[in-house]
């Protein structure tokens, strides 16, 4: 399996709380595309390194507090 690394940085972002979600849009439409219910896409949510029924995403599973410079890592989640 080949692993890509990709970095994006946010300047002047002000003190709060964030989440930070990735798409790989692998059809270049400008959606998620989905199976029945879960995406057939690459997705990635912070705090998060699977996902499913019963462990779905929402802004206070996957946010976190911004008060200083800080790196955070997503992990991608192909279903």
């Amino acid at each position: 399996m080949k692993h890509i690394k990709a970095e994006c940085t946010f300047s002047h972002l002000p003190k709060g709380n964030y989440t930070v979600n990735i798409l790989h849009d692998e059809n270049n439409n400008g959606k998620i595309d989905k199976g029945l219910i879960l995406p057939k896409e690459g997705i990635g949510f912070s705090n998060f390194t699977s996902i499913g029924l019963t462990n779905r995403p929402n802004f206070k599973k996957a946010s976190f507090e911004f008060n200083q410079n800080k790196s955070i890592k997503v992990k991608m989640i192909y279903l």
